[in-house]
């Protein structure tokens, strides 16, 4: 919003600017977060932009000639009332802008002309060609002087055979505040002025192969092998650049020029002295230090790099940051120092940065990891962040710098993008193999922080996507997830961004609200409050919070179906379809393209009580909870509401299914009394209080990212097991091993668990108990592989081949539990289950936890089990078969018949 009264303010009484005459202007660029185009020609190029710098402003004309044109006076008065820090500041006019000095006291203006800046001026209007005194202008600026200057490189460029981004005279000194003069030629004609901002162009066409070759030379190989685990980074800035990429595109170093400085980042902070690394990390130092050989700053963090350069003979010090260095190292989590590194690099600095976010972001579920992350809040300036998403480790060839314009680059590829969409063609390389990469990226940078540059190219992306026709899939038609149709549904998702302000006074005046409560007590892990709302695609909802709900931990989630497909080889549904806010203030707005079930996200151990929420736009869904729902309601109206997904909630669970699925549902009171038998069930076997800390989840969706069915929270189903969850007789009848299965899985500890091995098969204990002391259906029924005979056959095909430990999986793991169970009950299971709970400095190491558990059970059942855990192969120790020894041995072992069976 102050960027817009900025623009406002510059623009006023200026209906059009005429750049038509015989001065050619150049395009200026645009890198830096608080800069803004002022004009932008039809063809794209910017000729006038503003920026910010420490306390001051500048205002940056693409020809020294508009300071001095009538036709621009009314808008160079407006660019001077801009820019003084206070209404009487002394203007200072360069003496070959006469016209300026000249119209400027004519609105009250006190005009000094000089060839130079003096002492005393609040604003300093001059060309961009003379950079004796562009440290002396930039520091007059950063403590609240204002600029206004005008230039072109065009021209400069002919005769000094240099980079002109980072030697042409006036870029040494408006490039601080993000805006640079170019050498190509801008549009001239007579140009109107837009109602609002206009849109900053994305830049592409850099070419950065001579950095890389500084950054790379003598190196063929990049190993990031090993254990330290890097971040993906998003390299997205104009000016910023990947200097390796791994497989499927992901970058873990990137590296950025900003202002007249200069940055590597690495994302893991272990890569700034990995003695694999050493050749690119002299590099990175000779490449940033930029031929000053001043001393280099080493955050005490980084010993090992210090050491490192001393050996080389490299001059560095173990220092906090300091303004005086040439280049400073340090990881990210120096966020104390943000200001002062972005004015260092600014200022000519250079910045080797290093660390991964994927752990911080681990432990910060509610926060967003581009805006959020300490180390981004100082890398975004910069146009790089840090994901949370993690690169594979490797030893990955370096990028032949004469070939890296072909290689992925965000930019480009979002420019490129377009295009595509627009195109008849399938997608075709490189393009078609940067999908997965790019669909990522656009997801993080539409989460970035606002800014104007970042602001305009989202909204650009969000009116290109509109334009964008949606693949129709209903459960059995499907895309292929390399094609076009499934960019455009990946990306959809996107045009309903994080970032996008939506009117909430207007929908709180239009919209009817409704006042639900919110369980904000959590023992348990986090756990996602059901509204009964439901938020119709592409709407708007806001929620109202108490004050005492903001900034703990509380999110806004619209949807639940929270499966992200982004790896599937073909897509039934978009990949992503949920959207989460954190709720950081009072009112939160919310949309979701696709549209969703409304919740409220409660972060474990949160003790808030029970808190009052008003939400605004949104509508009722079908929602049955067992003892609270009136049984006439649900007949009477509430199972025939609108909204295509319902859910029916009882104290340990909760089923979220398809609304046409539940229409017919006559008796939701019997049916989720039938789960609670089964729930309670489940919290008996192990050994657990009968109310779970929070409710178990169970979602069907038409398609999931792993396996028919997969544990977790929530469990996930396909639309076909629905009636295995709703249909009370169909249960009895034919049991529900799958969703018992998985809730199973969610019992699993790994104290008792010993994987790959029994990660498949003691999840299946609480199938067999729940459907045998419950649902009626004995465990031969409940599951064929359980009949005698196929158990039977199992059995003797493990020992036909050792028996080996490396084949007791599954089925046959399972049968070794079972005949445990037969033999002596539930009750040690039980019994031991509850004995795990209170156990601790339990190794993590499988033959460990296997001896631990023979002891365990022979002391709950007083048999000595180590012959019986044996003959499964079983690794016993002599401790434990000396410890048990006293037991008297299982006569009813039912392996004995196996074993003599095999030696007949």
């Amino acid at each position: 919003m102050a960027f817009y009264e900025d623009y406002k303010a510059l623009t006023k009484d200026v209906d059009s600017l005429d750049f038509s005459g015989s001065s050619v202007p150049c395009k200026l660029l645009i890198t830096g977060n608080t800069a803004f185009p002022v004009l932008v020609t039809p063809r794209k190029d910017v000729l006038i932009a503003a920026s910010c710098y420490g306390k001051g402003k500048m205002v940056v004309v693409a020809h020294e000639n508009y300071l001095n044109m009538k036709e621009f006076m009314v808008f160079l008065n407006n660019s001077v009332a801009w820019l003084k820090p206070n209404p009487k500041a002394e203007i200072g006019v360069d003496s070959s802008l006469t016209l300026l000095a000249e119209t400027l006291p004519r609105s009250g203006c006190q005009v000094q002309t000089s060839s130079g800046l003096t002492e005393g001026l609040g604003v300093f209007c001059t060309s961009g060609y003379d950079e004796d005194q562009a440290q002396k202008i930039i520091s007059f600026v950063r403590e609240g002087g204002g600029l206004l200057i005008g230039a072109q490189a065009w021209h400069w460029s002919y005769s000094n055979k240099q980079n002109v981004l980072h030697n042409f005279p006036g870029n040494k000194i408006t490039s601080v505040s993000g805006v640079y003069f170019t050498n190509h030629y801008g549009e001239k004609g007579t140009f109107s002025m837009t109602e609002n901002i206009p849109c900053t162009p994305l830049y592409t066409d850099f070419d950065f192969s001579e950095d890389l070759k500084h950054l790379l030379n003598g190196v063929s190989q990049l190993d990031i092998s090993g254990h330290s685990l890097p971040s993906d980074l998003l390299i997205y800035g104009a000016l910023a650049f990947p200097i390796t990429v791994a497989d499927n595109k992901e970058c873990f170093l990137g590296a950025a020029h900003y202002g007249k400085g200069r940055v590597v980042v690495a994302s893991h902070d272990s890569y700034m002295y990995k003695p694999e690394l050493k050749t690119f990390i002299l590099n990175t130092i000779s490449w940033l230090d930029t031929g000053k050989r001043n001393k280099i700053g080493i955050h005490n963090d980084l010993e090992n790099l210090a050491k490192m350069l001393e050996k080389e003979g490299i001059l560095c010090t173990i220092s906090s940051f300091s303004p005086e260095l040439s280049v400073y190292c340090c990881p990210w989590y120096t966020e104390a120092e943000e200001c002062s590194i972005h004015q260092f690099v600014a200022e000519g600095g250079g910045l080797f940065i290093g660390g991964q976010s994927w752990n911080w972001a681990s432990k910060n579920s509610g926060l967003n990891v581009v805006a959020d992350f300490p180390g981004n809040k100082i890398l975004n300036k910069f146009g790089i962040s840090i994901l949370d998403w993690s690169t594979p480790q490797g030893n990955y060839k370096a990028v032949n710098p004469d070939e890296a314009t072909n290689q992925y680059r965000f930019p480009k590829a979002l420019s490129q993008l377009q295009n595509e969409l627009k195109s008849e063609h399938e997608l075709k390389p490189p393009f078609s193999t940067w999908m997965f990469k790019l669909r990522r990226d656009i997801t993080y940078f539409m989460r970035l922080p606002a800014s104007p540059i970042i602001s305009t190219i989202q909204d650009q992306f969000i009116k290109m996507m509109q334009t964008c026709e949606l693949p129709k899939l209903n459960g059995e038609n499907c895309v292929n997830s390399c094609s076009k149709e499934a960019l455009i549904l990946s990306l959809a998702h996107e045009t309903c961004s994080v970032n996008q302000e939506c009117n909430k006074k207007n929908i709180m005046e239009k919209e009817p609200a409704v006042t639900i409560e919110i369980d904000a007590t959590n023992p348990g892990y986090d756990a996602w409050r059901s509204t009964g709302l439901y938020l119709a695609p592409k709407k708007t909802a806001v929620l109202v919070f108490p004050a005492s709900a903001v900034w703990q931990g509380l999110q806004v989630q619209v949807g639940c179906h929270s499966d992200d497909l982004g790896s599937k080889d073909k897509f039934y549904r978009a990949p992503i379809v949920v959207r989460k806010i954190s709720v950081h203030s009072e009112k939160i707005s919310v949309s979701c393209f696709w549209g969703g079930l409304i919740y409220i996200i409660v972060k474990e151990k949160s003790n808030l009580g029970t808190i009052p929420v008003q939400v605004y736009g949104a509508e009722p869904a079908p929602i049955y909870i067992k003892g609270k729902t009136s049984i006439v309601s649900w007949l009477q109206s509430i199972r025939d509401l609108p909204p295509p997904w319902a859910e029916l909630i009882t104290e340990n669970i909760i089923l979220t299914v398809p609304s046409d699925r539940i229409r017919s549902l006559n008796d939701p009171e019997e049916l989720l009394g039938f789960w609670d038998k089964m729930m309670v069930a489940i919290t008996e076997l192990a050994a657990k209080p009968a109310k779970f800390p929070r409710p178990e989840r169970i979602v069907a969706d038409v398609q999931i990212s792993a396996g028919w069915m997969h544990a977790g929270y929530p469990v996930m189903v396909h639309l076909a097991s629905v009636k295995y969850l709703t249909n009370l007789k169909c249960m009895q009848k034919e049991g529900l091993w799958g969703p018992i299965h998985e809730l199973g899985h969610n019992q699993q500890q790994k104290v008792w668990e010993f994987p790959p091995h029994t990660t498949e098969a003691t999840c299946n204990l609480w199938s067999v108990f729940v459907h045998e002391t419950v649902v009626g259906v004995s465990r031969d029924k409940a599951n064929s592989a359980l009949e005698p005979e196929s158990r039977a056959a199992c059995i003797a095909a493990y020992l036909k081949t050792g028996p080996k430990l490396e084949n007791w999986n599954v089925w046959t793991a399972l049968e070794t539990y079972l005949q445990l169970q037969e033999g002596f009950g539930w009750k040690p299971f039980k019994q031991l289950f509850k004995v795990y709970q209170s156990m601790s400095g339990i190794s993590n190491e499988n033959k460990f936890k296997m001896n631990l558990w023979a002891e365990k059970f022979s002391e709950a059942v007083q048999i000595n089990l180590v012959p019986f855990f044996e003959a499964w192969g079983w690794p016993i120790e002599e401790a434990t078969r000396s410890k048990l020894s006293v037991l008297p041995v299982w006569e009813k072992d039912p392996m004995k018949s196996y074993l003599s069976a095999m030696k007949t």
